[in-house]
């Protein structure tokens, strides 16, 4: 055979299975063109444990309160809003109502579901239902007091977030902020919460752009402090608590052990919290080891 022959025969061969490789290529890009389109917006970040929020620190003496706004703190429980789907700060879903969902903007959105003060275990029991009861549920409002990953300072975002909820349900609310002119100011509106069953106020930097995890940008008043351990015991009670719980024994995250004994119903310590479990306690200060000086019980961290 001429070898020139041979090699166009060679040639259109090559140029064939060329031909046929493009054509899959392009069948396979615009199948996966579809599928992209078909997708779910993706949602907004998330950490490790949860979707992404800004948490408080410890407000202190020498802050100055007139460059912050403030608000009462709410004893509720953290939910944050995708635009999408309603979150615990674990990044668990909660199984709220489907008017409940379909009331909320587009919008992503950081707040507390709350029924009022002092009224935290109801609230928990509601909101924890995986078959929520409507009934139950109308009795939540979903108080906003942030707007994850928009732009701009916390005064803008306040603008935004008393827009987004001007006009809808009445169960969404904007969290109340107001300023004060200095210390003196901020201990008189501090007290008067806290007189009135509040847990305390919260500070945040008025010109602070949105940050996730925790920052000095955000700041917690309280009459006490508060920190989370987990369980890695139960102690028995003794005389009228025997049979139910005396004390749980926990750890912090750098290893330190104690005991919480108060701050526990009986209903609670007939069932308390599973070892293994995170709890939140409050407590006056540290001693001189490190550990808390009166610590008691308030809550099981906010798992569903």
């Amino acid at each position: 055979m001429n070898p020139f022959s041979l090699s166009l025969s060679r040639f259109r061969r090559i140029g064939r299975v060329n031909r046929e490789n493009s054509f899959r290529s392009q069948v396979l890009a615009t199948l996966l063109s579809v599928l992209l389109l078909a997708s779910p917006l993706p949602a907004p970040a998330e950490t490790a444990s949860g979707p992404a929020a800004t948490l408080a620190m410890v407000y202190r003496a020498d802050v100055d309160p007139a460059a912050y706004w403030v608000s009462e703190k709410l004893d509720g429980v953290r939910a944050l809003w995708d635009g999408r789907v309603l979150r615990f700060r674990s990044g668990q879903p909660i199984a709220a109502p489907q008017w409940f969902v379909d009331g909320l903007p587009r919008q992503a959105l950081d707040g507390e579901l709350w029924i009022g003060r002092r009224s935290f275990e109801q609230l928990s029991g509601v909101v924890r239902k995986q078959q929520p009861v409507d009934d139950e549920w109308r009795q939540v409002r979903y108080m906003v007091f942030e707007m994850p990953q928009a732009p701009g300072s916390f005064t803008e975002r306040i603008a935004r977030i008393r827009a987004v909820t001007a006009g809808r349900p009445s169960w969404l609310n904007a969290v109340e902020q107001f300023r004060v002119a200095d210390a003196a100011a901020l201990q008189r509106r501090f007290e008067r919460v806290v007189a009135a069953g509040g847990e305390g106020l919260m500070l945040h930097r008025a010109d602070a752009t949105w940050v996730a995890g925790r920052s000095a940008v955000l700041l917690k008043l309280t009459p006490w402090l508060d920190a989370e351990a987990r369980v890695v015991a139960h102690r028995p009670g003794k005389g009228r608590l025997q049979g139910m719980l005396g004390a749980l024994e926990v750890e912090t995250p750098d290893g330190r052990r104690f005991r919480i004994g108060t701050g526990f119903s009986d209903a609670q310590r007939r069932a308390p919290p599973a070892i293994g479990a995170t709890v939140t306690y409050r407590y006056r200060e540290l001693t001189a080891k490190g550990l808390p000086r009166f610590p008691r019980y308030l809550r099981v961290r906010e798992l569903p």
